[in-house]
């Protein structure tokens, strides 16, 4: 990945990861292995899965067959809502990183939070499998700001990332105040809308205007944002390779209001196991 404007990397916490990652849901099996391995060759450095993903497998094969040095790669996993009591913490640890092929993944995070145990329990497990080396970063992902609060006020938990859907259409101005305020990683799935993005006048104008598309522009208005980083997914190569082409334009301050204007509170993933989310 190389940018000419601007740079291809976030810094958090004293931490320097790739501004753009690759996402892995709903690639899986041989043709999901296939697909990582030729995302990690066209450049991408960080990698996104879960336990509920299933493909933890594959995505320590094409890091294996990738050859790139581990040192090179940012790997992120995440624990479901119905495993974090601690003792299932530290059973999926190791569970995932036996698939993972790995001693040690980048970033641990809850995957959803869940009433069924108290978060201090959890982020303590969490706190532990980062003590042991297993993890050398935690965070939590789908956390709206109430629950942020609670496990950075009262926990005094140490987190480094939430990862939360974010796109054009959803604002997350409250949640990213709070989060910057905490020197934490917005991490942005779901980040072009499900392709919603290219149905949109604005951001196809904004592509014609920057020789782009309108996917590209998206994701371009994420990474320029301080302390935002964004995972899009894709199995197509010509996809993974025109998503990594960001780093050569720099949308204008107006143009980056404009798009924050397209927010209307729209959510692609708002499941019956959801927090109660920020206005």
């Amino acid at each position: 990945m190389t940018g000419t404007i601007a740079a291809t990397t976030k810094t958090i916490q004293g931490e320097v990861i790739p501004a753009l990652g690759f996402g892995t849901f709903e690639i899986t099996g041989p043709a999901g292995e296939a697909a990582i391995r030729t995302a990690i060759d066209l450049g991408y450095r960080q990698i996104d899965t879960a336990i509920r993903y299933g493909n933890e497998a594959e995505v320590g094969r094409a890091i294996r067959a990738s050859g790139v040095p581990r040192a090179e790669l940012f790997v992120t996993t995440k624990i479901w809502f119905n495993d974090l009591a601690p003792e299932t913490v530290h059973r999926r640890v190791d569970e995932s990183l036996d698939r993972l092929g790995l001693d040690q993944v980048d970033l641990l995070l809850v995957h959803w939070p869940t009433k069924d145990v108290p978060l201090a329990e959890t982020l303590a497990a969490f706190a532990e499998e980062k003590r042991k080396g297993r993890t050398r970063l935690i965070g939590v992902s789908n956390f709206p700001v109430a629950l942020l609060d609670e496990a950075l006020e009262i926990h005094k938990a140490e987190l480094f990332c939430n990862q939360v859907e974010y796109h054009p259409f959803l604002s997350q101005e409250k949640l990213l105040a709070r989060m910057r305020r905490a020197g934490m990683l917005l991490n942005a799935y779901q980040p072009i809308a499900r392709g919603k993005v290219f149905d949109n006048d604005l951001l196809n104008a904004l592509g014609r205007k920057y020789g782009k598309s309108a996917g590209q522009v998206t994701l371009r208005w994420l990474v320029q944002q301080d302390g935002v980083g964004a995972i899009p997914r894709s199995s197509k190569p010509e996809n993974m390779r025109a998503n990594l082409e960001l780093f050569d334009f720099e949308l204008s301050p107006e143009d980056m209001a404009a798009i924050h204007g397209l927010a209307r509170g729209q959510r692609y993933s708002s499941f019956e196991w959801a927090p109660a989310w920020d206005d």
